[in-house]
């Protein structure tokens, strides 16, 4: 005879309330997230200050009379001034403690969607037409409904006349 929570044949399983999905367990435990430290409060603010450094150049130098201190590439600088900003505020964020879980994140993200089983070109466009026509079907039947709550509408209010 098996055991309770072991397939036929198989190790046994550890006991629990049969709920568990196969993600449940392989899930990582988190420990209780702790403050974040002063270097990393540090690191959000200097992030911060960046980018909005890129987006006060952007404005700063929108003002014609500002503008032409750049001369003909104010636009262009302007532009490169927000995008630096933007890069360099990535950067230093990438480098604090929710920068490392971000990245975790991403490449967790990218590792489970390798495991993806995309449909072909011929499952796609097949699955196109069935919304297409689903689609096309369910407008016709509320089209319907429309004309009739219209009608039964005009018939009350036109009752007496």
């Amino acid at each position: 005879m098996p055991l309770p929570h072991a397939p036929e044949g198989g190790p046994a399983r550890p006991a629990g309330n049969g709920n568990e999905s196969d993600s449940d367990l392989n899930s990582k435990i988190d420990p209780a997230q702790s403050a974040a430290s002063g270097g990393d409060i540090l690191k959000y603010a200097v992030s911060a200050l960046l980018v909005l450094g890129g987006l006060f150049v952007w404005f700063w130098f929108g003002a014609p009379e500002r503008a032409a201190q750049l001369g003909t590439w104010a636009p262009q600088l302007r532009g490169l001034a927000v995008a630096a900003g933007l890069v360099a505020g990535a950067l230093v964020f990438l480098v604090s403690a929710k920068g490392r879980d971000a990245r975790e994140f991403l490449a967790e993200s990218r590792f489970e969607l390798r495991k993806v089983v995309w449909p072909t070109r011929q499952e796609t466009t097949r699955m196109t037409w069935v919304v297409i026509a689903v689609v096309v079907v369910l407008s016709l039947i509320l089209a319907g409904f429309d004309f009739f709550v219209k009608w039964a509408i005009e018939l009350f209010l036109n009752f007496g006349r």
